[in-house]
C-alpha cells in the first residue's frame, strides 16, 4: 500500500514540475516571442505579367483603394535596424530605421521613383494586411522611413515590438557570422 502511495506522489510532483515549466507564460515572455514580417513594395505598372499585382489598402470598404505592386520586396524586416511609434499631429505613425544596406536601397528608390507608392505589407498577427501605402515625396537618403499605419495604436505597438524582435535576432546573427 504504501509503494502505491509513494508512486502516486511522484507523478503528481511530475505532473506539478510538467505544468510550472510549460504552463503559463508571461505577458513579457510572450512579448519577447512576438515576431512581425514586413516587407516594402514599390507601386509599378501593371504590366500583365506575373511579377506585379492590384493590392486593397485599407481595411475600411468605403476608403479601400487598390494599387499595383511589384510582387518582389525591396526591402524587408532583414534590412531594419529599429522601429518605433512617433507621435505626430492628430496620431501617430510607425517609423522604421534601417540599417546601411536598408539605408542604400531606400535612398535608391526613393531617388528614382518620386510620386509613385511605397506599399507596407506586414504579418503580425493571423490576418496579415497592408498597412498603408505612402506617396515618395521626396529623396530619403537618411535611412529612416515614417508611415501612418491603418491600424490601432495597440496593433502598432505589436508590430514594432516584433520587428524590434526581429531585429534583435538579425544583430545576433551577424555577431555568428
Amino acid at each position: 500500500m504504501m509503494i502505491k502511495f509513494a508512486r502516486f506522489n511522484i507523478y503528481l510532483l511530475a505532473l506539478l514540475a510538467l505544468l510550472t515549466v510549460c504552463g503559463c507564460q508571461s505577458p513579457e515572455r510572450k512579448k519577447k516571442k512576438e515576431v512581425t514580417n514586413i516587407a516594402l513594395h514599390l507601386e509599378t505598372n501593371q504590366d500583365g505579367t506575373e511579377r506585379n499585382e492590384g493590392v486593397p489598402i485599407y481595411r475600411d470598404k468605403t476608403a479601400q483603394f487598390y494599387i499595383n505592386v511589384e510582387k518582389d520586396t525591396f526591402l524587408d524586416e532583414g534590412d531594419i535596424e529599429e522601429a518605433k511609434i512617433v507621435d505626430e499631429l492628430g496620431g501617430f505613425a510607425i517609423q522604421l530605421k534601417f540599417t546601411w544596406r536598408g539605408t542604400q536601397l531606400l535612398d535608391g528608390v526613393t531617388s528614382s521613383n518620386r510620386g509613385k507608392r511605397i506599399a507596407v505589407f506586414a504579418r503580425f498577427s493571423k490576418d496579415p494586411r497592408w498597412l498603408g501605402a505612402p506617396i515618395i515625396t521626396k529623396h530619403i537618403s537618411n535611412g529612416t522611413f515614417t508611415f501612418t499605419p491603418d491600424a490601432s495604436r495597440e496593433e502598432a505597438e505589436r508590430i514594432v515590438r516584433g520587428i524590434n524582435n526581429v531585429a534583435k535576432e538579425a544583430k545576433k546573427m551577424d555577431k555568428v557570422w
